[in-house]
């Protein structure tokens, strides 16, 4: 059974940053008060195959109707949290998928995963996890809902190689309220190519998250990636009045790390020392 590593409290911090302002919306700036503003941010980029897509997407599907996710939504003060589905790859090429939805209950989670389940798989080149932070992060400012914690999750399979450098951006969320969650696709061996990086999860704990109570649940396994997410959103959404949930055998659950340990620019050399563009 893998280890796990829980997540570190996230109280304190969360409200230091609300006592620093640190762009927190407020519930009388919007119309619709919730627990969590959420984006889930996915990978569509050609590393991904069909079968991975699918997987990917059934995943989702399966995580915000489990009884699971739909207990945590009970946790919080608004029995409620708004959801927003993103599909992500290079750049200039992120998609909103299904737009903000409210989810309170059984019926309505299950039009959202309806209308993930319903939009046509695509693929597109190159890997932009900054450009995906950058559009969530506007989706998240831009919405009607005011969020007592607002968080974008990004699932992805490689390093950032086009766009804004992927720490500096995630700083600069981060500064905006936002805090930044990562599930690491790391379910094939790396290959040997000089864009493979054998170590996701580090990666994604060094340069991708952020934020009050930020984790990675790294997927090593075709078989462990339903747990996963389902692990991942109910602690989104319970934060520190769950742990991590028993719904299979357990995933791993990384915090941010301490001392940086990988290049966050690793993959925009590497693809530069292969394409040189």
């Amino acid at each position: 059974m893998p280890r796990v590593r829980v997540v570190l409290p996230v109280v304190a911090a969360f409200l230091a940053m609300v006592a620093a302002g640190l762009g927190i919306a407020s519930p009388a700036a919007a119309d619709d008060v919730v627990d969590v503003e959420l984006v889930l941010a996915v990978d569509v980029s050609y590393s991904m195959d069909l079968d991975e897509l699918a997987l990917q997407r059934d995943g989702y599907v399966g995580a915000v109707t489990s009884p699971e996710f739909l207990n945590a939504l009970k946790l919080g003060p608004n029995g409620k949290v708004a959801l927003a589905y993103v599909e992500w790859a290079g750049a200039e090429d992120q998609k909103l998928v299904v737009d903000w939805t409210e989810v309170g209950n059984e019926e309505e989670a299950r039009a959202f995963a309806a209308a993930i389940r319903n939009a046509p798989l695509r693929r597109v080149y190159r890997t932009s996890i900054s450009g995906a932070m950058n559009f969530s992060a506007e989706l998240i400012r831009n919405n009607r809902f005011a969020g007592l914690k607002r968080v974008i999750d990004i699932s992805g399979d490689g390093t950032n190689n086009q766009g804004p450098l992927v720490d500096a951006t995630r700083d600069e969320v981060v500064k905006q309220g936002i805090t930044i969650n990562g599930l690491p696709l790391m379910m094939k061996e790396p290959a040997g190519s000089m864009l493979d990086i054998g170590q996701l999860d580090v990666y994604y704990e060094d340069c991708v998250i952020g934020g009050p109570g930020a984790f990675v649940v790294p997927v090593r396994g075709m078989h462990e990636f339903a747990t996963a997410i389902k692990t991942k959103l109910v602690l989104e959404i319970a934060g520190l009045r769950l742990p991590p949930p028993r719904i299979g055998p357990a995933p791993e659950v990384h915090p941010v790390a301490g001392d940086k340990r990988v290049s966050c620019s690793i993959g925009e050399r590497m693809w530069m020392e292969r394409w040189g563009n």
